[in-house]
């Protein structure tokens, strides 16, 4: 029995095609493959109601005009594009679609377009930065400034508001197993109020209909203030993944004392709750390791080196294994080559306890990224083997 219908371009054409059969809420928009931690590949299926409900949040908030023009800078592997694609065209607004060699540094097809919706990966921005092409004033046109897929330096964020003047910039987040993203905050207009931000921006609070609960080791609850895992709850979140009950199970698991006929989803990643800045990302649960008996959070670790180095491509592996597999010690690389590595050192030694410090900084001035323009440590890390 065929899993897919196939219509090409002549089975469109013929008569009575117009009467193909319109989904319905529940019927499947798409399917996405992620490998999340372990690097084996799991199904999402988005159904249209999920990704409704997102395209309502997002078009409220946002409201895209005819007159708007979109960025789309993200493959379609990436549920982002989504986003540029559906948004955009549900406003009646143009998307436009640079070529490969102008997605990394597309400063110039922004301004040759006049475009005012951005939206990438914070990576993206960095590496404007890195080549010193980020400058004040550079997109006059920009009206919104998103980003999403991975933590946003502060540092960044305040060098995108400068870069463009006349723009909104906000930090998005969600796992694709809750369609696109379900959460936002938004960087305040004032640059003073910005500065006081801590480093990482914040991913803020839920979108209107949606919810975000932060839970202790036991499930349950944890209170305001204190670190734990973040629950995803709502119409945007998934069913379940393709063909793993057994994963389904473990993952799209209520919270206790929650409602249980809302769909919900449990992260990796690990926040805190704040009543100003709402969710504060602090990392991911699966970059937790200990060395010599130590808990060691990896992310904290980064923070500590983009400070020391005055950078934001900045990446720390566990690093050398022991033949258990247990880590015996961080390595660190640092996307440039114009400071010594023990002035990095000595820096961290200052803000880090001892068995946190890397023993070693590796500089690159080539920065690795992945296709979706995120930091790559996979080839990171095939540097040390």
């Amino acid at each position: 029995m065929p899993q897919h219908r196939f219509l090409c371009r002549d089975a469109l054409e013929r008569p009575g095609a117009s009467r193909l059969r319109r989904p319905g809420p529940d019927d499947g928009a798409y399917l996405l493959f992620t490998s999340g931690s372990t690097g084996a590949p799991k199904g999402v299926p988005l159904r249209h109601a999920n990704v409704m409900a997102y395209l309502r949040a997002t078009t409220a908030r946002y409201q895209p005009t005819p007159d708007d023009r979109f960025t789309q800078l993200f493959d379609l592997t990436f549920d982002l594009s989504v986003h540029d694609m559906f948004l955009c065209w549900g406003a009646g607004a143009a998307l436009y679609c640079p070529s490969d060699a102008a997605r990394m540094a597309p400063q110039e097809f922004v301004r040759r377009h006049d475009l005012t919706f951005w939206f990438s990966v914070p990576s993206t921005a960095t590496y404007m930065q890195r080549l010193r092409i980020l400058r004040p004033g550079l997109f006059p046109s920009l009206r919104w400034s998103l980003f999403c897929g991975e933590a946003l330096p502060r540092r960044i964020a305040e060098a995108w508001a400068a870069a463009a003047p006349n723009s909104t910039v906000e930090n998005l987040y969600g796992p694709t197993e809750a369609t696109i993203a379900i959460t936002a905050y938004r960087l305040p207009a004032d640059p003073d109020a910005a500065a006081q931000l801590p480093d990482i921006v914040p991913i803020g609070r839920p979108f209107p209909g949606q919810a975000a609960i932060v839970i202790d080791a036991e499930g349950t609850p944890a209170p305001m203030g204190e670190a734990g895992k973040l629950c995803l709850g709502g119409s945007q979140v998934a069913e379940g993944y393709w063909r793993r009950p057994d994963l389904t199970a473990e993952r799209f698991l209520p919270p206790q004392g929650t409602d249980p006929g809302m769909g919900w989803y449990r992260t990796g990643d690990r926040v805190r709750e704040t009543a100003e800045h709402g969710l504060v990302f602090l990392g991911r649960m699966d970059r937790q390791v200990k060395i010599n008996g130590h808990r060691v959070e990896l992310q904290e670790v980064e923070a500590a080196l983009g400070r020391a180095a005055a950078s934001d491509c900045v990446a720390a592996l566990a690093w050398p294994l022991d033949a258990g597999g247990l880590a015996r010690g961080i390595v660190a690389f640092v996307g440039r080559d114009d400071m010594p590595a023990e002035a990095i050192l000595e820096a961290c030694r200052r803000m880090l306890p001892p068995y946190m410090v890397p023993s070693q900084i590796r500089p690159l001035s080539d920065w690795p990224v992945n296709d979706h323009g995120k930091a790559d440590y996979k080839r990171l890390r095939q540097l040390l083997e």
